[in-house]
This record gives C-alpha cells, structure tokens and sequence, in this order.
C-alpha cells in the first residue's frame, strides 16, 4: 500500500508530510538513532521499584511478558509506519479526522517533555553533586541548553552518528556499574530475593506487567522513528531494530542490572533515579557521573526531537502555525527548564497516569486499524490523510478513544486490583468499540469529498 504526497508542503522535519524514499536512512543510521532509547536510568529505576514492591521473580515475568507484547506491537506498526511514510499526527487524522488529530500531536508531545524534564533532571542533579559550585538552577540551564542544540539537527543528519559513538560507552559504563557495586562492599545475592516484608504477592507479576502498560508511549516512539526506514528494510526493523533484542535489552538487560543495583548499592532514602545516581557517583566518582551523562543525554535526544517535532505538528495542525523546527526545539527547551524550576513533579506524575491510558487506547485503536481490511475496502488502498480530504472529526475513532479513556481513567482512579486493570481494560475496549464502529462505517465516515 502506498501513499500520496500530492498537495504536501515542503517539510525537512516531515512533522506534516509523509517520509519520501528519497529521505529514508539505512539500517545502521536508523539502529543507532532508535537505540538511544535503551540507555535510560528510568528502566533500571523502575524494575528496582518493581522488585522491592512484587519480588523479583515476579519482576522479571513481568518483564519477559512486556518484552513479548512490545515486540509483536511494534513489529506491526514498524512495518505500517515504513510502508505508508506516514507520522503519528498523520495517522491520526485518518483515526479522528482533522479536528480530532491534534489531541493525539498533543498528548505525545507532552508526554515526551514530561520523560526530558525527568531525565534532564537526572542529569542535573548528577552535575550539581559532583561539581557543587555549579548551582542545580545553573545545571538545569547547562542540561537544557546543549539538550536543545542537539536536536536542531534531524534523526538523519547526526543524530544516529552521536547515539552511535555514545553507545559503547553506554555498554562499557553498565558493566562497570555491575563491577563496581560487587566491590562496594554489599551483598551480591540479595537482589534475587527483594520484595516487600510480607513476601511477594502471587499476582506480582501481573502489576508488574502492566507497570509497564504505562510506558506504550514508546508505541508512538516507534512510529515516528520507523517511518524513517527503506521498505528493503521492513524485516529487519519489525523484527530486529524495533522487535525483541531491544526490548529484551531495555526491558530484561537493564531491569536485572536495576535489581542488582537496588539490592547490592546502598541508597539515601527511598529509590528513585537520584537515589541510584547519587549512590553510582559514591562508588564510581567521575565515571560515574559520565555514565550517568551517557545514559541520560542518549534517550533525551530522542525526547526532545519527539517533543518539537509533534509540537510542530500540533500547532501546525490545531492554528496553522507554520513555523521552523529549531524554534519548537527552543520552546521545548523553555517549557522543559521552566517544568524543572517549577517542582511540579506531583502533578505531572498524576498527569502522566492519565496520559498513558489515552496513549494505550491510542495503540489499540492504531493496530485494530491496520489489521482491519475494512478502511481499504471502503476508501481504497491509497491512505486518504491530507487535512482538506479527511473529516473534521471522525465518529469511529473518537468514540472508541475516549469511551475507553473513560474506562481506563474509572478504574484507575478507583484504585487497588481495579487500578491494574485499566490500561488493559482502555486497549480491549478501544479495540472492541472501534472495530464495531468500523462495521457500520462508510466512506463519509473518513474523507469529506466521496466522488474522489
């Protein structure tokens, strides 16, 4: 299936146009470019607060279900993404037509400044206590700075060359944080056994695995990274670059280094990304804090290029703002120093909860649609995306969206068991409801002229 770009403005960053073949990287820049994601301390932290609450055992089921789950996902919306070129806001207007698409730009580009403002934090404050005459407001602007000056370029221009040359340093610092927390002095088998007090529940596993629900805004990740792919190349990165060795990498490497971290270092307070980076900086001392720089400056390149680019495409979209990527960047990189100033992170965590049941309703909805030989059937094989053809708001996918964000959002704030059940709860309904919806649809219900 492939698409038109007739009636496409220029767009070097193709935040509103589809990726051309001409503009496609190979698999190497590509790998190295989506590979920035595994190096962030936030999946080290999270399997550690996983263990300590469920076990784990339960923790690394966990962990090999999300693995599996991620992996078929994104093997499918790798291969979509490459086929039709298209982006996640491009996409959502054939889901919600041209109205209801900018929600999707919205969320995402949220999301991904709410992930820099936690990493940049990191980073931040990895700086502040090593190098104390360096103010934590000073380092916030430090971290900002250059973080912003990194993604003026694009994923194909240098972006996957930087991920590139940091990754072996990633690799090299994750072995010497193992090495030097076996020579801290702790105990080197206690992490097999963590979880909480009263032994670990029998059902840890299912709240570990859906912990992890929480985080299918790399579903859209995805998307916008694989769409940069040669069609040659589809196999590869559905079932390589984007399939289960990185996950099984991301999830399961970095989740039992986090778990053997939590249970040989010894942290101040609670666990938290600062608690791990403070007690790495304690055992390692500079290399420590490079590690730290490595892994945290690696996965925000890809927050921040997200972040503007969708941003971008929001404004483009919702107020035809039609304005340089570099200056979205800039103001990602305003509201990202500011959030960090602010001290919102109550707030923003609780934002973030709500968020992640939009964006797994979202995915659900997506794959439903690709599976479904229902929209070829009735508006042809040629993906009908642009603002002027598609429909203000389409029934379809707005119904099944936000009934299964209700849904989602019930049991969430219902909390105890029924809390886990929500992001599964808000993908099985969005699926059900769209692909009911999609039976009863006709052409009208995604392009405006019929006679096309």
């Amino acid at each position: 299936m492939e698409i038109s770009v007739k009636g496409s403005d220029p767009d070097p960053g193709y935040a509103a146009s589809p990726v051309p073949d001409s503009a496609r990287m190979s698999r190497r820049s590509l790998t190295m470019a989506w590979w920035a994601i595994c190096s962030a301390m936030f999946w080290l932290v999270v399997s550690a607060t996983l263990a300590i609450n469920f076990g784990t055992v339960n923790t690394l089921i966990g962990l090999a279900l999300s693995v599996a789950t991620y992996s078929l996902v994104n093997g499918i919306i790798t291969r979509y993404a490459i086929r039709s070129g298209l982006s996640v806001a491009l996409f959502s207007r054939v889901l919600f037509g041209s109205f209801g698409a900018p929600l999707a730009t919205l969320i995402f580009f949220a999301t991904a400044i709410y992930y820099a403002l936690f990493e940049g934090s990191v980073i931040a404050i990895a700086i502040n206590a090593y190098f104390p005459a360096v103010s934590l407001h000073m380092s916030y602007l430090i971290v900002v700075a250059y973080s912003v000056l990194l993604v003026f370029g694009s994923v194909q221009s240098w972006l996957d060359k930087f991920n590139g040359v940091l990754l072996p340093f990633y690799l090299v610092g994750l072995v010497a944080a193992v090495v030097a927390a076996c020579h801290s002095g702790g105990s080197t088998t206690a992490w097999l056994t963590l979880g909480p007090a009263g032994g670990a529940p029998a059902s840890g596993w299912w709240n570990c695995y859906t912990a992890f629900m929480g985080v299918w805004i790399l579903m859209m990740y995805t998307w916008d990274y694989a769409r940069f792919g040669k069609k040659e190349d589809a196999a590869y990165h559905a079932r390589r670059n984007f399939g289960w060795p990185f996950y099984a990498f991301t999830f399961l490497v970095n989740g039992a280094v986090g778990i053997f971290l939590a249970g040989t270092l010894a942290t101040e307070g609670a666990l938290s990304e600062v608690s791990v980076v403070l007690a790495l900086l304690k055992t390692m001392g500079f290399a420590g804090l490079l590690f730290v720089w490595v892994t945290q400056t690696r996965i925000n390149t890809a927050n921040f290029y997200l972040a503007s680019t969708n941003m971008h495409a929001f404004f483009q979209s919702a107020l035809k703002l039609d304005l340089p990527k570099f200056f979205w960047s800039i103001v990602v990189g305003a509201i990202v120093y500011v959030l960090m100033l602010s001290n919102v992170f109550s707030f923003i965590l609780q934002a973030l909860a709500w968020q992640g049941i939009f964006v797994v309703a979202w995915v659900a909805i997506a794959l439903t649609h690709i599976l479904s030989p229902h929209y070829g059937a009735i508006v042809g094989e040629e993906i009908e995306y642009r603002r002027e053809r598609v429909v203000l708001l389409n029934p379809c996918g707005l119904a099944a969206w936000f009934t299964s964000a209700v849904i989602g959002i019930a049991l969430l704030e219902a909390g105890g068991t029924l809390a886990t059940f929500s992001a599964p709860a808000a993908a099985v309904s969005a699926a059900l409801i769209y692909r009911l919806a999609l039976s009863f649809a006709g052409k009208r219900a995604f392009v405006r002229d019929v006679t096309f």
